[in-house]
Parts: C-alpha cells; structure tokens; sequence
C-alpha cells in the first residue's frame, strides 16, 4: 500500500485589526488635548503634501507580527502622504516610522502601560514623544539622540526639532504655540480667529478706500474742514506702528 501524503493547506492570512473596542479617549479632558493637538497640527501642515497628521490609529511596525502595536493619541509621520488610513503598517508605508507621537494621560493609565508605551516607541524609531498629564498639568518630552530617546530637562527653552512648537506650563494647563507664535486654539477659538482676522482685511480695505476718497478731495480743495480732520486722522492711524503683543 502506498502511504498517504498529507498537502500542506494555504498559509492562514494574517489579520491586523485596526480597533481595539475601547473609546478614543477615557474623559472630557483627554478628548478636548487630543482634539486640540490633532486640529492645530492638522492645520499647521494642511499645505505639506509630505506630513500626515493622525491619531488614535493602529500602529504596526513590523511585518507578520499583529502582536507589537500601539495606538498613539496623536501622532505626525514626515513623508508621508496625507490619506484616510484605518491603520499605520510601516512596511506598507516606505518602512517610515512615526516621527511624533502625543499621548495624553488619563486617570486609568498606569505607570506600567506607559513604561511599555516608551520602550514601544523608543525601540520602533520615533523621534519625538510627548506624554502630557491634564490633572497634574506635566509635560514629559523625550527626543532621539544618538540611538535612544532622552528626555528634556529644560522645558521653557525647549522648542520641537520636528514641529516647530513650543509650550509654555501655564496655570492651571499648558499652552501650545506654533511656530508663527499663535496659541493653539480650539475649533471654536480657531473659527473666532478667522472671523477676526476677516473683519480686519474688511475694515482695512475700506479705511484704504476711505483714505483714496479723501485724498482725491483735498487735492481738489473739494474737502470740508471735517473731511480734512477725518483725512489727517486716518493718515496717522495708517502710519502708526502697532504695539508688540
């Protein structure tokens, strides 16, 4: 009788979930800083087609293991497009690392998990990591040196290589700036600010218009002693050197 052979069957595929079932963030406060930094970097890069700004997606760094992942609350990748992703597979992605990563803490985070959560992002090649505590208002700032992540004694002075930001431990919260020195806003405060400046361009354009009018008057002796008042007065305000903030 001639023995049976077994035919190996195909290799079961392997599956990387891209949601673990728990909620992006565990309260109010953790959600507003994720959503704030997320917004404000979004917006920051919206002109760089090589900068994708992401959070809450799953992050898998090497090949065949589903096991090794972490899903950072906010993060930055330089050099890669910007895109709708349901996770980060590096090989799939260049082989390019996150380069910033924010986490923020919540009461149900542990020292374990975020010791974890530091080797994790140490030994996978992140370059920037951010870890900021609302409750206690503590930002933890680690950047790459030579081979490994260090961490930041000298916050004050500390200005991100990558981002171009720096933070100021303001009470009772920290305060973001980005690199054009504006404060990292809300959507509403961010909205607000659009408004303002929209309803600056609008009244310069009209005091320039005003300006034009009046000047045409005068040179044609056509202007009243009030209009040659208003005339003077705008050519000073024009000329007038704004105060520093």
């Amino acid at each position: 009788m001639t023995p049976m052979t077994s035919t190996p069957g195909p290799t079961p595929e392997i599956v990387y979930p891209f949601s673990d079932g728990k909620p992006m963030a565990e309260s109010i406060e953790q959600l507003r800083w994720i959503t704030l930094l997320y917004g404000n970097l979004d917006a920051m890069f919206n002109d760089r087609k090589d900068v994708f700004v992401a959070g809450d997606n799953f992050w898998y760094p090497v090949e065949g293991e589903p096991d090794i992942v972490y899903a950072p609350d906010v993060y930055v990748v330089f050099g890669r497009p910007k895109g709708d992703r349901s996770s980060y597979k590096q090989w799939e992605k260049n082989d390019i690392p996150l380069t910033v990563v924010f986490e923020i803490l919540s009461p149900a985070n542990t020292r374990e998990e975020m010791d974890a959560k530091f080797h994790f992002y140490d030994e996978y090649g992140v370059e920037e990591y951010y870890v900021y505590d609302p409750d206690t208002n503590k930002l933890d700032i680690r950047v790459r040196g030579a081979q490994t992540l260090y961490r930041v004694h000298d916050i004050k002075n500390f200005e991100s290589p990558r981002l171009g930001i720096r933070f100021e431990m303001t009470k009772p919260e920290m305060t973001v700036y980005g690199p054009d020195g504006m404060r990292f806003g809300t959507l509403g405060e961010q909205k607000q600010i659009v408004v303002e400046a929209n309803q600056r361009a609008v009244d310069a354009n009209q005091r320039a218009a005003r300006l034009a009018e009046l000047g045409r008057k005068a040179r044609r002796g056509q202007a009243t002693s009030d209009e040659v008042a208003e005339l003077e007065r705008l050519e000073d305000e024009s000329t007038r050197v704004p105060p520093t903030s």
